[in-house]
């Protein structure tokens, strides 16, 4: 396969081989998709100790997403005028650094700042990782390499709130991003010491540099315009009220003018900073959607299961998150299993019952209602892990066959964008679905409850006199059971709408050119 080819001549891998070397990146990009979930437990006692509103608060992690999302589609970019190994070391004492301003920050602009860019360091970490990988493997152990790689990025989101919950209400808000200092340094130490940088890559780095280094500025300018404008959009376009609110509107004007002018520009440009043109590759390209709609199931969940539990159920955010890391421990064990049938197995034998089985867990999920138990969401979590390694392995392996030597980087780049980009839909798509289903509830629910209705009128009567005759009591706590059954019916159409779409997503896997149980490359990619 052309994507396998050069793997010995481009890979990272250096004091003690190939497995060492992913051992040892892979503690670098775990505490940024750590950091990615685990600040979001953390908003109200941010919020609180930092003297400002929940909404002001969002921006911490607004901030964070937007610059990581900037980062990330141009970090092939990066590696190659840096060096890929140098580019990595560069990205983990960025993100270091920024994680100890975060810790002592003392006002909300400082964090926001400290979170940017740490956004920015933590932006080439995966992608670089994801390059390493593809360069370091060839092609039939591909698969096993990326459950390792799975592993952190999948299992690291789910314990995250878990994490995070914990160290906020036993320590403090400051000691998630504290604790980063001295994982970062040992990352740090690591990957120096073990990482690899092959003479291949050093001598296009060091070509690309004679020939002059172009920076494509028209197109970064036009990326992060248009990326900025989007995501802003979709996080606060709830908050807002969408397209009522100047700042929405002004954001989706730069989204659509940013990135339709990005393609059109990086189409035309003989040296684009945002590989567009690796999207021709048939499989790559389906890859990417596959890898949009993982992301937007696995981050909209991660999202929306503990809230469901805290507003619903009333758990703490601890306990909210143990039910996520209960229910997703499985995924250890069967990240193995994924990366050893992974090219051997027809991979659409693969997508097909893994995919099918996260709407299973969707519709699990549908089921709920207010007497539903720590116990069944931990096993609705179970239903949904289980399957995602057999998701994230294979679509991650596929995606590289065709390729031509060199274009790991790009690739590695874009499935990571597109991943991340999906999360942010899907958190924006749940939390605007369950602000509107719940007001549509909830007026529907009080218009029952009035004078004539007789079981309106026993029960509160009856509340009332336990209340010691205070009504206004007894109307609050009717009031309260209205909210909490119109939220819960609210969860139960989100997870609906999931399921639905992973059905819509099913029939796309049909379309991966696949033979002999392992992906044929694709003639778009030569």
């Amino acid at each position: 396969m052309a994507g396998s080819d050069n793997t010995q001549a481009r890979s990272a891998a250096g004091l003690g081989g190939p497995w060492l070397m992913t051992a040892v990146v892979s503690i670098a990009t775990f505490m940024e998709v750590l950091d990615t979930s685990i600040a979001n437990v953390a908003l109200d006692n941010i919020s609180g100790n930092l003297g400002v509103s929940i909404d002001q608060g969002t921006w911490i992690v607004t901030s964070y997403l937007v610059a990581n999302a900037i980062i990330i589609p141009i970090s092939g970019f990066l590696s190659r005028v840096i060096g890929r190994k140098r580019y990595f070391v560069i990205s983990i004492a960025l993100f270091t650094i920024s994680s100890f301003i975060c810790a002592i920050s003392t006002s909300l602009t400082m964090l926001i700042v400290a979170r940017v860019f740490q956004g920015i360091g933590g932006g080439g970490l995966a992608p670089v990782e994801q390059s390493m990988i593809a360069d370091s493997f060839p092609q039939e152990k591909r698969g096993q390499a990326f459950a390792a790689f799975g592993m952190v990025v999948i299992f690291g989101p789910i314990i995250g709130p878990t994490i995070g919950g914990y160290i906020t209400d036993v320590i403090s808000w400051h000691w998630i991003f504290f604790i980063n200092v001295p994982v970062g340094i040992l990352a740090l130490v690591a990957v120096i010491t073990v990482v690899g940088e092959p003479d291949a890559l050093v001598k296009e780095t060091r070509e690309l540099r004679e020939r002059g280094i172009r920076f494509d500025w028209q197109g970064f300018l036009l990326l992060a315009v248009g990326l900025g404008g989007l995501l802003i959009m979709l996080d606060r376009g709830q908050t807002e009220d969408w397209f009522s609110s100047n700042l929405i509107v002004t954001m989706a004007i730069l989204a659509v003018v940013g990135l339709g002018g990005m393609v059109a520009w990086e189409l035309n440009h003989d040296d684009p900073i945002v590989p567009i043109s690796i999207m021709a590759n048939r499989n790559f390209a389906i890859c990417t959607m596959l890898m949009t709609v993982l992301g937007l199931l696995v981050f909209g969940t991660i999202q929306i299961i503990p809230q469901m539990l805290q507003q619903v159920f009333a758990y703490d955010a601890y306990s909210a998150g143990l039910a996520l890391t209960y229910g997703g421990a499985i995924t250890l064990a069967t990240m193995p299993i994924a990366g050893m049938v992974t090219g051997r197995i027809d991979t659409r034998f693969l997508l097909f019952p893994a995919f099918a089985m996260q709407g299973v867990s969707f519709w699990w999920f549908g089921g709920f209602d207010l007497q539903s138990t720590f116990a069944a969401a931990a096993w609705g979590r179970f239903l949904s892990s289980i399957a995602l390694p057999f998701l994230f392995i294979p679509i991650s392996t596929v995606a590289y066959v065709g390729l031509k030597p060199g274009e790991s980087d790009k690739a590695s780049s874009m499935l990571n964008f597109f991943r991340n980009l999906g999360g942010a839909f899907g958190i924006s798509l749940s939390q605007t679905l369950l602000a509107r289903r719940e007001q549509f509830h909830q007026s529907r629910i009080t218009e029952g409850l009035n004078g004539l209705n007789p079981v309106f009128r026993q029960d509160l009567a009856k509340l009332t006199t336990s209340f010691n005759g205070s009504k206004q009591t007894a109307l609050g706590v009717i009031y309260g059971q209205v909210q909490q059954q119109a939220a819960m019916l609210s969860y139960i159409e989100v997870f609906h709408v999931m399921t639905w779409a992973v059905i819509a997503i099913l029939p796309t896997i049909l379309f991966l050119r696949i033979a002999s149980g392992r992906a044929v490359t694709s003639t778009a990619g030569h």
